[in-house]
């Protein structure tokens, strides 16, 4: 499986409070999107208004690409939600410990 992330903007959902960015998966283009919940939890939002979102993920990028790269190669899913609860699980997995976290939430 080719998994690719275009360098593109993402773009900020407020009703869904998420951020979609775009993948590549064998050649085709999909979204993924991360929740408020895990850019506030894990990589240091300081509210789920869009210009703290973009910039955590921007901050951020090379991780959430990592954790979403993760999750997309272990399901082979087209799409997904990253959510606090799976990047705990991916951080805990890789490190062992809780350490680590932007914003020291687990």
């Amino acid at each position: 499986m080719q998994i690719i992330f275009p360098k593109e903007a993402p773009a900020y959902s407020g009703p869904e409070l998420t951020l979609a960015f775009p993948v590549m998966i064998d050649g085709e283009r999909v979204e993924c999107t991360i929740t408020a919940a895990a850019l506030e939890d894990h990589f240091g939002a300081a509210s789920p208004r869009a210009e703290d979102m973009l910039g955590a993920f921007d901050a951020h990028r090379d991780r959430i690409e990592a954790v979403a790269r993760r999750l997309l190669s272990e399901t082979r899913a087209q799409c997904l939600v990253l959510r606090s609860g799976y990047v705990r699980f991916v951080h805990l997995h890789a490190t062992g410990t809780v350490s680590g976290f932007v914003s020291g939430s687990a």
